[in-house]
């Protein structure tokens, strides 16, 4: 129970008097067992089932083992350990959590050895955090990230209508409203009135891919989007996996625990398969005249794994594209320097986005404001190359 604390699981009082209760009632007599009464106890959401396993796994292992784990948090040491697979598997959150199986004169140590390593290193004061993959941070670095997304401002995009306004500085003679003041003051002269036009901040329309291979930066960029929902108006939100979930409604919640606990209850396609065609084809069919009206700009966040015929998604990412202004494609596997879109969903989607954004760190968070406020920032040369091979 402490190991799943100190990992971040929501493990209180309550939940530990009932993993007694419920160790009691199967008894401890097969492994199978004791692992599901715990499971049925301490899970509460699927994006849980990854780091209970992995502790569950651990503690029961060889108790050398933590000293090994402790190794990966050593400088000198960090070669050897990306070496084993083992340990290159292990969710940091876990590793740390299983720290504090020691006695107590070892506890001191090792946390004053921890904080001269932290001063050295000093994360959360430069920019090292910024620049960190979402996957790659531990616990603490992780709630460090949330905090400055919470942060974050979206610039507001403003464009202009066809529609006009009253203006007190001289430009666009307003001829209508003139002629009516000359009349209603019975004068001669006319005295001109100003109109300019109107600039609106279009609506934004986040779709965010919540399926298996994309569970880990989903979870992260949900605090994202929770953001962006309380900045600014008319932002639509919604997951997509197997299906198509409408969560603009929870996302108002200012209470971002509540807002994902919501989240939580209403998608149930969670870590599951990724069906791009068949959810933008739901979108399109019975959203796209809500929310795409007046010009709206589109975030899909997606790795571009699908499952489904590729023709599907084809048409239907052709017809997005040409229902919105922008569509802005947020793509974590661009951290990869050496990324080609082989697969078939990515070749589908690239000729119809307007940007091919990464979407793994701070510092992209950041490039996506970059691109909404000062225009399209497409990676122009590998961008380019990848849609002549497929023209060809």
């Amino acid at each position: 129970m402490r190991v799943l604390r100190s990992a971040g699981l929501p493990v209180g009082t309550s939940t530990v008097l009932q993993a007694f209760e419920a160790v009691e009632a199967v008894g401890l007599q097969r492994r199978e067992d004791f692992y599901w009464a715990l499971h049925g106890v301490c899970i509460t959401r699927r994006d849980q089932q990854e780091i209970f396993d992995q502790a569950f796994e651990v503690f029961w292992r060889n108790p050398r083992l933590l000293d090994r784990m402790r190794a990966l948090f050593l400088p000198s040491m960090l070669e050897e350990a990306s070496d084993n697979s083992a340990q290159q598997a292990l969710n940091r959150r876990v590793a740390e959590a299983l720290q504090f199986d020691q006695d107590s004169q070892e506890e001191q140590q090792s946390q004053k050895e921890e904080y001269e390593l932290d001063a050295a290193l000093t994360w959360s004061e430069n920019d090292s955090l910024k620049h960190r993959d979402f996957e790659q941070m531990s616990q603490q670095e992780m709630e460090e990230a949330k905090a400055r997304i919470a942060r974050m401002r979206l610039p507001f995009e403003k464009v202009r209508t066809r529609r006009f306004k009253t203006s007190p500085v001289p430009g666009r003679i307003d001829l209508r409203h003139s002629l009516r003041q000359s009349l209603r003051s019975g004068s001669e002269t006319i005295r001109f009135s100003w109109r300019k036009q109107r600039h609106r901040i279009p609506p934004l329309v986040i779709l965010c891919d919540i399926s298996g291979s994309m569970s880990r930066y989903s979870r992260i960029l949900l605090h994202f989007m929770h953001t962006t929902t309380g900045e600014r108006e008319r932002v639509h939100s919604f997951l997509f996996g197997t299906r198509l979930t409408n969560v603009t409604r929870a996302l108002k919640e200012k209470d971002v625990d509540l807002a994902l606990e919501s989240i939580g209850s209403t998608a149930q396609d969670w870590d599951g398969g990724t069906r791009i065609g068949s959810c933008l084809a739901h979108f399109n069919y019975h959203w796209s005249r809500r929310v795409l009206a007046q010009g709206a700009t589109v975030l899909l966040i997606t790795d571009g794994l699908d499952r489904e015929d590729n023709r599907i998604l084809q048409k239907e990412a052709e017809r997005l594209h040409k229902s919105c202004r922008r569509l802005m494609w947020l793509n974590p596997l661009l951290r990869y320097e050496d990324y080609q879109p082989r697969t078939g969903g990515a070749k589908a989607l690239l000729p119809h986005v307007d940007d091919f954004l990464p979407v793994h760190n701070l510092e992209s968070l950041g490039q996506l404001a970059d691109a909404l406020q000062n225009g399209s920032i497409r990676r122009a040369a590998p961008a380019d190359t990848w849609k002549e091979s497929l023209e060809r």
